[in-house]
């Protein structure tokens, strides 16, 4: 079966966002992940690319199909010109947030994930990696 190669989405508005999620639940469902799961690698793009908005302004996410070891998952990747993050520890703690977003925040998404790397320079922008693997059906 054939999955799509590697989709980019720019994220610059609300609009984006919800293209994000459509696109990521998309390829997801082509790479066999339950609807339980579909609903988490949503809800963990939504807060990536929210933060995208919120500081950046704009950035881009991609979206990858990967195999590993007989393991399908998804690869995201977000990423940012912004203005970058300067304690990315605090950042990484449950509850802090300098916006108005769900709460989960990055903390959250790491949950929901995988495998989840940030990496941020201050002046530079910030870039999110997040790995999901499919869990086998049956």
């Amino acid at each position: 079966m054939a999955v799509a190669a590697e989709t980019r989405v720019p994220i610059a508005s609300e609009a984006d966002i919800v293209a994000a999620r459509q696109q990521v639940r998309a390829l997801a469902a082509q790479v066999g992940f339950s609807p339980t799961d579909l609903v988490l690698i949503a809800t963990a793009i939504s807060e990536v690319a929210r933060n995208i908005v919120q500081y950046a302004r704009r950035g881009e996410i991609t979206l990858s199909p990967i195999e590993q070891s007989n393991r399908r998952g998804i690869l995201i990747i977000a990423r940012d010109e912004g203005p970058g993050i300067p304690d990315l520890e605090l950042a990484m703690q449950d509850g802090y947030s300098t916006g108005g977003g769900l709460g989960l925040g990055l903390p959250g998404a790491r949950r929901l994930m995988d495998e989840f790397a940030i990496t941020s320079e201050v002046g530079k922008g910030t870039t999110v990696t997040m790995k999901k693997w499919a869990r086998p059906h049956g």
